[in-house]
């Protein structure tokens, strides 16, 4: 049912794969050659469904699930975007280098998503960053652990829900970088300290955090002004 609702999401990746390619010819590759192939798939058509308060609900299935990391995956997009468009004072080389990373990653991610589904993905949202002062070097890097740290369980969380190994295996290798990003803001607030890999993300068995999408999105309702329904989930 799900292969032939969605398109491989590693026939893409392995595209990728095939050739060095820059950042930019990346980005480029996410929101323009996988649009035209979910396109292929969704034309004329939109799955979710909208609700009536003038929220989205992120739809069921496979498709919910990604629905909901493209949710996050936006959210991060427009952070970086505005964290990086004018950097905080004081921002050091390195870290300059490194969030300008971080939000190319993001932005990636978003395109990749959207393009993977096409005319099943929910419209553009939009954010409230009004508790961040983006002019804080803690302000910032504190709220961009805690989007990175969310976003690490909330892939964890998801993984059983997908039922589709394709799909799987794509948010695999997307939370295997979001987990670098985190351990990355981890050390830049707590230099050479265990933080990168705390407790309070890693249990006793050396597995990360895992949340559902319930949680997760209580977490980051504060920032998304959009409302979101997720009901149609799948249950684990």
């Amino acid at each position: 049912m799900y292969k032939n609702q969605l398109p491989i999401l590693t026939s893409a990746l392995r595209r990728v794969e095939s050739a060095p390619i820059q950042r930019r010819s990346l980005l480029k590759f996410a929101g323009v050659s996988l649009a035209a192939t979910a396109l292929s798939a969704f034309a004329g058509r939109s799955v979710f469904a909208q609700v009536a308060s003038g929220g989205i609900d992120l739809g069921s299935g496979d498709i919910g699930v990604l629905n909901y990391a493209y949710a996050l995956e936006q959210l991060e997009a427009a952070f970086y975007t505005l964290v990086t468009k004018n950097f905080y004072g004081g921002a050091s080389g390195r870290e300059r280098a490194l969030l300008s990373d971080i939000h190319a990653h993001e932005v990636a991610h978003r395109e990749f998503l959207k393009g993977a589904l096409g005319g099943a993905a929910i419209p553009k949202l939009e954010f409230d960053f009004s508790t961040v002062n983006f002019r804080d070097r803690q302000s910032v890097l504190t709220t961009a652990r805690t989007f990175e740290d969310t976003g690490v369980s909330a892939y964890n969380g998801a993984g059983q829900l997908l039922r589709d190994p394709n799909h799987l295996l794509a948010a695999g290798r997307i939370v295997s970088v979001e987990a670098r990003h985190a351990a990355t803001l981890r050390d830049i607030l707590q230099p050479r300290s265990a933080a990168f890999a705390g407790d309070d993300i890693v249990d006793s068995f050396g597995l990360g955090a895992v949340d559902p999408p319930s949680t997760v999105l209580k977490t980051v309702a504060p920032f998304i002004r959009t409302p979101i329904t997720a009901n149609n989930l799948p249950k684990p």
